[in-house]
């Protein structure tokens, strides 16, 4: 191996890394560490469940904002990243600081907005740069990020809890860490090399109105990922409190989800790029659809751990995926299709809460919110394999 190829390796890592902490910012802190937090804010009694879920709807509402915005502003994507993580910062201190549930609203909406913009443009800038430096598996890499936050917001709020610490010291204390975070990785998006870049063309050799049918598909097929997770990714502490009453088990299923989010995106890394996006999404679909329904039929320690794994280990992948077949129909003018794409996502998002909240109020139980949520996953497995066999049929 030559100096240059040394070099392009080096460089290709380094953005790969940077990629996954912001993403750990932006995702693990910004959006996720609400959800180990939520428990230790209904014990505080500084909100009820009810509240809790508007708080994470809220945020869902910025994320969609986000990803709209994303598809309609043109502004340096390292700027916009940079952006995002400051902002992320100051955010999730001003949960720990200020004391109005009115406030922390606008601040959960506003942290979902700060999110989908390090999102949208952090993974539309690191899978370009990869792409340029013919490093294009390192994309994986990026999509552990989420994951890493997760676990290490998980772990320490289980900590928290054992200590006795209340809500507030947990966001002041995750806003700190986003602020360290965000400082080893701001000399990495200092510039915008890939903007200057030569273009890479999209790979697919389809004619316009296939690239507009397979574009809607794989919307509304996002759309239902985002619907089929969000549920158990916003109540499982609470899901398992509920269920398994006076055990240490329920403080340890979302860092246990972290964790799988982490090696399910490292794993993503190792198939073949050349395999189909779509079977590859359908097949995150239906782990996950397994993961919830095995929740619901055994609610104990060994099924909500299967059910976390199953839950984890496709979720960022399914993310990974969604980006690269954006990419292969829109190849580097493809930042526009992922902000749609995170839009849809974040619609199906924001029904999954309150949706979830009202079955609870009248069922006294989440299986009916759940079951629902399964179901949406595994319409968007048919959804995508219909896809990909008429595609084919074209084809042939």
């Amino acid at each position: 191996m030559n100096e240059v190829d040394t070099d392009h390796d080096r460089e290709a890592w380094r953005v790969a890394l940077a990629g996954l902490l912001a993403l750990a910012v932006a995702m693990g802190i910004g959006r996720f560490a609400f959800t180990p937090l939520l428990p230790m804010m209904l014990h505080d009694g500084v909100i009820d469940l009810a509240a809790g879920g508007w708080l994470a709807t809220a945020n869902y509402v910025g994320y969609l904002l986000g990803a709209l915005l994303c598809m309609v502003l043109h502004v340096s994507p390292t700027r916009a990243i940079k952006t995002g993580l400051v902002a992320t910062v100051l955010l999730t201190l001003g949960m720990g600081v200020l004391h109005s549930p009115t406030l922390w609203l606008l601040l959960r909406t506003l942290a979902g907005i700060a999110s989908a913009g390090v999102f949208v443009y952090g993974s539309g800038w690191c899978l370009q740069r990869l792409a340029q430096l013919k490093a294009p598996a390192l994309g994986g890499i990026i999509y552990c990020g989420p994951g890493i936050g997760i676990l290490i917001t998980g772990l320490a709020t289980s900590a928290m809890v054992t200590q006795h610490w209340r809500a507030e010291h947990g966001w002041l204390l995750y806003g700190l860490l986003a602020l360290i975070l965000t400082t080893l990785v701001w000399p990495t998006f200092a510039g915008s090399a890939a903007a200057t870049a030569t273009p890479t063309p999209a790979a697919h050799g389809l004619e316009p109105a296939q690239v507009t049918r397979q574009t809607r598909g794989l919307t509304l097929a996002y759309a239902l990922a985002g619907f089929g997770y969000i549920i158990t990714a916003t109540f499982l502490p609470v899901i398992a409190r509920q269920a398994l009453p006076g055990s240490n088990w329920p403080d340890l299923f979302w860092p246990l989800f972290g964790i799988c989010v982490s090696i399910g995106a490292l794993l993503a890394t190792r198939l073949p790029t050349h395999w189909d996006n779509r079977l590859l999404l359908a097949a995150c679909y239906l782990l996950q659809a397994c993961g919830i329904l095995i929740g619901i039929v055994s609610p104990s320690v060994t099924g909500f751990a299967l059910g976390s794994i199953l839950l984890g280990m496709p979720f960022t992948a399914i993310t990974l995926f969604a980006m690269r077949d954006a990419r292969r129909l829109r190849g580097d003018h493809a930042r526009s299709l992922m902000g749609m794409l995170t839009a849809a996502y974040g619609v199906g998002q924001i029904i999954g809460p309150p949706l979830a909240t009202r079955l609870v109020r009248s069922s006294g139980s989440f299986t009916s919110s759940l079951s629902v949520a399964a179901l949406a996953l595994l319409a968007g497995a048919v959804l995508l394999g219909a896809m990909y066999r008429h595609n084919r049929k074209q084809a042939g």
